[in-house]
């Protein structure tokens, strides 16, 4: 935020005002300013402050008030306006700063701050075609480094919203050469690089390498040796500590919830470092499922490790990586011995402090260790593992996201169809997708996105489909609306991967909905996680090896609309029973890479002058010497910091319902559809907290169902009843699982010609 102008003229209340403010004498500041207004209700220099003071107090609420009270008598002083919106966009009010930032252009058109105050309210609006001509006439006024600054980053978040990814990638590149210490600008560089066809993955590793050398070098010499925490052993209990602005309603939770609740809590003793702010229903869960939640977000990176470090963490996992309020500047100070990155980045750190990538034996595929700074660890199992409904963990039960017949045999025709990022969506994807409508007689093609639901964007998007050779009288364009996620994939037949920045959760999805995905084979993770995921299921005869074969493979499931029906019905089934979403097998073979990469620092760092050789054949022998963990019933957060066994977590859903029952007070409404009686829905909470921890649970699935029918919400019961059912069902054992999957693999490298 700008420090009002502090300068005066023979005028006492400001000179006395101005005196305070410099000393940053909030609480006098306020004072001062108040007791000047009581005199003279329109002192501009005490309305200029007063604001400004009371946030720097944290007294959010009282700057608000005053600077509207403020700019309601000086409309004309741009100053004051800034100061006023800069607050509103703290608070997450973009259409409130918006007009009154229109007013400031029209006061100060010819000052670049402005114009870029300006874009910035227009990207949360999703109004990035004005954002962006904001940001030009920004640039066209810049003069001071840090007006350049504030362009060039404008410019390069617009582009990237409306499909310039490579204009945006050379804004970014732009902005580091201006000023290589903001990380910020390295920060989108390599998330925008991603979808940029004209950047080569060795490119990525280049730019990630920079950041790397420029934000780490420094450090170095200051990394703790952490020899304290070789005491207890290779097989002692182990503190994991995951780290992550994103421990919220984020596609990081569909990989990672699984991951914090269910690591075994005999071996190991799970922390989560937040660095975010928001507050949700999936933050709650992560304090139930985690043992220490620790808040680091008001804490500067120095703060962060220090904590981090003084909680004796032996192994950090970051799961953010080159995203927005990331955690590398904590992780390149070294805080535990082991550190390792997964889920939030497809693509190395290029931080030397980051020991570890988790990877599979296909999505990174021969050769790719020159990629990465990050030693890289194999899983036997996908790299990750998917939950759905992330949001709302109960609808993945419920009858509205069952899978439905293929669309085409209603319609009379088949819909092709992407919910990707429309930043992921170039011309090149764009015009093999009019390729397959051509191929595909009276095939449909429906794309969901943001700003879709704005005529003129819509209009725009159109003529740009239209000049990449889609037929537009084939293209359906659908708004995004996080309240129908899943529900816009009942329109689709057949899913279609972008690339060569391919979907991430998106393609999860789609699969878990029933809808076959085409994925196009890529040379990087970035490129390679549709591969991977159809690699695992057994079904790399989606993924295609060039653009003609993308092309064919559409042709030939379209041209079975009966048999595309069948592959639907029972691909939820396949994907679950598969190693993408067996979460238990996941866990325990990340357990196992736990284990070995601590029992390698161990090893190494106890005896530097070992060869690796004599390294390994000591992590080999005390693997040779695991011992018989004590037997452990499943634990379930119940409550922030409150795990207990699964046993008592039924008896106390049991309990619940059984007061429910006999509250007359609390009797449901024949078919509410809604929980809204205190015990009903304190019961409902623990069904879903124990569901949360342990999916498909058939005590908790039949508990909702009892719930539901109690309430007439009989179609809701039959769908939990089946499920409870379903899930009675033996699972395929690990080894048998596991052996499968390595067959699938091999199968996909002798088709991609990697063997």
């Amino acid at each position: 935020m700008s420090a009002p102008n502090t300068s005066h003229q023979a005028d006492p209340s400001a000179v006395r005002i101005s005196q305070a403010f410099l000393k940053h004498d909030w609480v006098s500041v306020v004072r001062l300013c108040r007791q000047t207004l009581r005199k003279n209700g329109r002192h501009l220099r005490s309305h200029q402050m007063l604001g400004f003071a009371l946030n720097q107090l944290k007294k959010t609420d009282q700057a608000l008030a005053a600077y509207r009270q403020a700019a309601a008598m000086h409309p004309e002083d741009a100053e004051l306006l800034i100061n006023y919106v800069q607050i509103l966009m703290q608070e997450g009010r973009p259409s409130d700063a918006y007009p009154v930032l229109k007013k400031v252009t029209a006061l100060r058109p010819d000052k670049a701050l402005s114009w870029i105050h300006l874009a910035r309210s227009c990207y949360p609006m999703t109004l990035h075609e004005e954002g962006l001509a904001a940001a030009n006439k920004a640039w066209e006024l810049a003069e001071s480094t840090e007006d350049k600054l504030g362009a060039l980053n404008q410019r390069a978040i617009h582009r990237r919203e409306l499909g310039q990814v490579h204009e945006a990638v050379e804004d970014c590149k732009a902005a580091i050469a201006l000023n290589p210490a903001d990380i910020a600008h390295h920060t989108n560089l390599l998330l925008f690089m991603l979808a940029d066809p004209a950047a080569s993955v060795q490119d990525m590793a280049e730019a990630a390498r920079n950041f790397g050398t420029t934000f780490e070098a420094a450090l170095k010499p200051a990394w703790p040796d952490h020899a304290a925490r070789r005491e207890g052993g290779p097989w002692r209990r182990l503190k994991v500590g995951f780290i992550s602005p994103d421990f919220h309603n984020h596609a990081v939770m569909y990989f990672a919830e699984g991951l914090l609740a269910q690591l075994d809590r005999r071996q190991f003793e799970i922390w989560a470092f937040d660095l975010g702010t928001l507050e949700d229903t999936a933050a709650e869960r992560v304090r139930c499922h985690v043992d220490h939640h620790v808040k680091l977000h008001l804490k500067h990176s120095v703060e962060q490790a220090a904590i981090i470090q003084e909680a004796g963490i032996d192994i950090l996992i970051d799961l953010s990586g080159h995203t927005g309020g990331n955690a590398l500047p904590t992780m390149a100070r070294k805080p535990a011995p082991v550190q390792a990155f997964t889920i939030g980045y497809p693509g190395t750190t290029g931080l030397t402090a980051i020991d570890w990538w988790f990877s599979d034996g296909i999505t990174d595929p021969p050769g790719a260790e020159a990629l990465y700074t990050e030693q890289l660890y194999r899983l036997p199992t996908r790299w990750i593992c998917y939950r759905p409904h992330s949001r709302n963990p109960l609808w993945r039960y419920q009858p509205a996201y069952q899978v439905r017949p293929t669309p085409a045999l209603a319609n009379g025709f088949v819909t092709f169809g992407s919910c990707n990022n429309l930043g992921k969506l170039t011309d090149e994807v764009l015009a093999l997708w009019g390729r397959i409508l051509a191929a595909v007689p009276n095939s449909r093609l429906l794309i969901e996105g943001k700003n879709l639901g704005l005529p003129e964007f819509s209009a725009s998007y159109r003529a740009r489909c239209e000049r990449l050779g889609i037929d537009v009288s084939r293209l359906d364009l659908v708004p995004l609306d996080y309240a129908k996620q899943y529900l816009v994939y009942h329109r689709v037949d057949i899913a279609l991967d972008p690339f060569p920045l391919v979907g991430g959760t998106t393609s999860n999805d789609v699969i878990w909905m029933g809808v076959p995905l085409i994925t196009m084979n890529g040379d990087a993770l970035k490129s390679r996680m549709g591969v991977g995921m159809l690699a695992h299921m057994g079904r790399h005869d989606w993924i295609a090896r060039n653009p003609d074969e993308y092309v064919a493979i559409a042709s030939r499931l379209a041209s079975d609309v009966e048999s595309l029906n069948r592959i639907r019905l029972g691909l939820r089934d396949e994907v679950e029973a598969s190693t993408v979403m067996r979460e238990d097998v996941y866990t325990q073979e990340v357990g196992n890479a736990l284990r070995f990469m601590w029992m390698l620092w161990l090893a190494g760092s106890s005896h530097p002058e070992w060869t690796p050789e004599q390294v390994f054949a000591q992590v080999e022998a005390w693997v040779g010497e695991a011992p018989t963990w004590p037997e452990q019933e499943f634990q379930v957060g119940v409550a922030p910091g409150e795990r207990i066994p699964l046993t008592k977590a039924y008896e106390r859903l049991q309990t619940m319902i059984a007061r429910a029952k006999t509250d007359t007070d609390e009797a449901p409404a024949a078919a509410t559809n809604q929980i809204l009686s205190k015990r009903w829905f304190e019961a409902t909470v623990i069904a879903e907290r124990i569901l949360s921890a342990k999916p498909h649970d058939a005590v908790a699935l039949t508990a909702l169902a009892e719930i539901e029918n109690a309430h007439g919400n009989h179609e809701f019961g039959r769908v939990y009843l089946a499920e409870a059912l379903k899930s009675l069902k033996p699972a395929e054992p690990v080894e048998q699982l596991l052996e499968r999957t390595q067959r699938y693999v091999q199968a996909a490298r002798e088709y991609l010609g990697e063997v």
